[in-house]
């Protein structure tokens, strides 16, 4: 693998990193404190890839950047590349206030919208009991208990009704290139992820990074899903189109070359942590009990949240291929055994 450049665009700043595509990044509240978005030259106008947490100090950033590296130029089309907040949060602004038309997936889409109109001042009883039934540990609990809940409306701008759907096996043009859209999974549904017809470029969101592997979580909504299935299909699928010499641009780090041997990577990463789960489970052990096997490093109270969500998607893949068996705890929590 190789990193083009050492050190990101400042804020405000841009970087080109091929004929016509910008590279910029926007800062983020929280460990992974940045996002990477990109414009593509459209000639009469940009094409804005990913948008940022939606807040007032990233919206001012973003007039700098329209101001400055895009030069005053309209953004005319914006492109969310999956539904998280630090990539959809200020689509509805460039809707409703620059004019931008927004084009996503479908999937993407739906729940963007729908978490927005979704706002809790308390906690669900559903999203008690999935905390539960993972085995968080129970001061954490009554700490996170005590505070509102996290609202996808806090961090994500109103967003209008109306979008233009992409999809598996679409084209897109952009950036004077042609790009074959793909579908991602596992990180998130419906992850959009795009690749230049020149064999140049490929735009990876979340779903491709180049030094940390993307969260891969179950949540209340979904307890019994199984997003590392869809992870682990869509790396090897994305595989077969991977080259040596594609620089790979995606939604956090640093661009990069050296594809086959990253999805190479990501791949074995995530076999060789079910494989220590598996040799972990020779006692029954809930979610919460499983960080040491899974990331080989303490977790701290801020990162608490995302390994228990990693946690549970590993321990539910290896039930539904039938590697492990549970049960409920007398406490609510489920706890996996190794089957033999």
């Amino acid at each position: 693998m190789r990193f083009p450049w050492n050190t990101p665009p400042e804020e405000g700043q841009a970087i080109e990193v091929a004929e016509g595509v910008l590279w910029m990044r926007l800062p983020l509240p929280m460990k992974l404190d940045h996002v990477n978005v990109y414009a593509l030259d459209d000639g009469d106008g940009w094409t804005v890839i990913d948008t940022g947490m939606g807040s007032k100090k990233t919206r001012g950033i973003w007039e700098r950047l329209l101001a400055g590296p895009l030069g005053g130029r309209p953004v005319n089309r914006v492109i969310v590349t999956h539904h998280h907040p630090d990539h959809v949060g200020n689509a509805g602004w460039f809707q409703s206030e620059i004019g931008a038309e927004l084009v996503t997936t479908r999937t993407a889409w739906l729940f963007a919208r729908m978490l927005t109109l979704d706002v809790q001042d308390s906690w669900p009883e559903e999203t008690i009991a999935y905390y539960r039934s993972a085995g968080m540990d129970p001061d954490f609990l009554a700490r996170r208990l005590q505070e509102r809940p996290f609202n996808f409306a806090d961090m994500v701008y109103p967003m209008p009704l109306g979008f233009v759907r992409i999809k598996q096996g679409d084209t897109i043009r952009m950036g004077g290139r042609d790009w074959d859209v793909h579908m991602g999974d596992g990180h998130a549904p419906e992850h959009a992820t795009f690749w230049s017809r020149d064999g140049e470029l490929v735009i990876s969101g979340d779903q491709i990074l180049s030094s940390i592997s993307p969260n891969i979580g179950v949540y209340a909504t979904e307890p019994m899903a199984d997003p590392l299935a869809g992870w682990l299909e869509s790396c090897e699928r994305l595989s077969a189109l991977a080259r040596p010499g594609q620089l790979v641009l995606g939604g956090h780090k640093l661009p990069f070359t050296g594809l086959p041997q990253r999805m190479g990577q990501l791949i074995e990463n995530h076999h060789s942590a079910l494989e220590r789960l598996l040799d972990f489970l020779d006692t029954p052990k809930a979610a919460a009990e499983c960080f040491a096997p899974l990331f080989k490093r303490r977790i701290g109270e801020g990162e608490y949240g995302l390994a228990l969500v990693e946690a549970v998607a590993h321990l539910n893949h290896l039930y539904h291929i039938g590697s492990a068996t549970r049960t409920r705890r007398e406490d609510g929590a489920w706890v996996y055994l190794r089957r033999e």
